[in-house]
């Protein structure tokens, strides 16, 4: 991990840590290599950038979603999240991050079938890029972590995309969305369409215990998305004898445990180390040498 200066440090501090520009500047540039504004889908124009390790080879792969709110005033763009890429690069694996629509105009369920899409053209191309086809990892964050729940619960998604779920060996969600009835936001009862449809739009009502298992990382003090959210999934897998597990952080809110994963801030909090070791049990792969946390 790079030393950072005092100075910019302060300044880290005086502006919340949580501008991505800032991150992207202190994230290492080496050690990896970036291929970005990849078409995934060219019926929409969606791309994704993908993040591969020195000398990677049949590497396990994650792919981040991030977060926003499924709004386009609220969401930042795949660029945003070099830091990500790196962190996950940085353990030796493949990571990848697409885009996908927002409100306005997109409605749900448009943005769980572009994440859809893009785990589609990831099992079909990633061996081009290191990556092992059979060693696929969801992530995301926020409303990323509500796209990858849907996907992993929800095994029409990826059906439709071309796909099966048996292709995503684990999930993992940062401070993710998971129950959140009754919808009484303005932006999202426009978002989630009519009420009549609001039970399916719920990852808690999907459950059957047959999900691949997923690995559910949350905030105490997360006052965007309440930590509920994240117990309550757990608590339904739980009971249908499904496999999750659950890490929640008695000081951190909803930035901070996607921040952490930061070069900068990664010993603020060990969520990296738990990404990793979830990465690596679920696809059975071993550190590569020379890696760390």
């Amino acid at each position: 991990m790079q030393r950072v200066p005092a100075f910019v440090l302060c300044l880290l501090i005086l502006t919340g840590c949580s501008n991505p520009a800032m991150l992207n500047t202190l994230t290492p540039k080496s050690g990896y290599a970036a291929a970005t504004n990849i078409a995934f889908d060219n019926t929409t124009g969606l791309k994704l950038d993908v993040y591969t390790p020195e000398h990677a080879h049949k590497a396990p792969v994650v792919i981040f979603l991030y977060g926003g709110r499924w709004q386009s005033d609220q969401t930042k763009p795949k660029e945003d999240y070099l830091f990500v890429g790196q962190a996950l690069a940085s353990q030796g694996f493949v990571a990848v991050i697409p885009d996908y629509r927002t409100y306005p105009p997109a409605l749900y369920p448009t943005f769980v079938q572009d994440s859809a899409k893009a785990v589609a053209w990831v099992h079909a191309n990633i061996a081009t890029y290191g990556g092992d086809a059979d060693g696929i990892v969801l992530m995301g964050h926020e409303a990323g972590a509500y796209n990858a729940a849907m996907l992993t619960l929800d095994p029409v998604f990826l059906q439709a995309a071309g796909g099966s779920r048996a292709w995503v060996k684990g999930m993992i969600g940062l401070a993710g969305p998971y129950d959140f009835l009754p919808i009484v936001d303005p932006t999202l009862r426009a978002i989630f369409g009519s009420p009549d449809q609001y039970n399916r739009t719920q990852p808690v009502l999907w459950v059957d215990g047959s999900n691949p298992p997923m690995l559910l990382i949350h905030g105490e003090v997360d006052t965007v998305v309440p930590v509920k959210n994240t117990r309550s999934l757990a608590q339904h897998i739980q009971n249908a004898g499904g496999a999750v597990e659950t890490v929640i952080y008695p000081d951190l809110d909803n930035r901070w445990v996607l921040n952490s994963l930061s070069d900068t801030w990664r010993t603020r909090a060990d969520v990296l180390p738990n990404i990793v070791d979830f990465v690596r049990r679920v696809t059975g792969t071993a550190a590569p040498a020379g890696t760390t946390q």
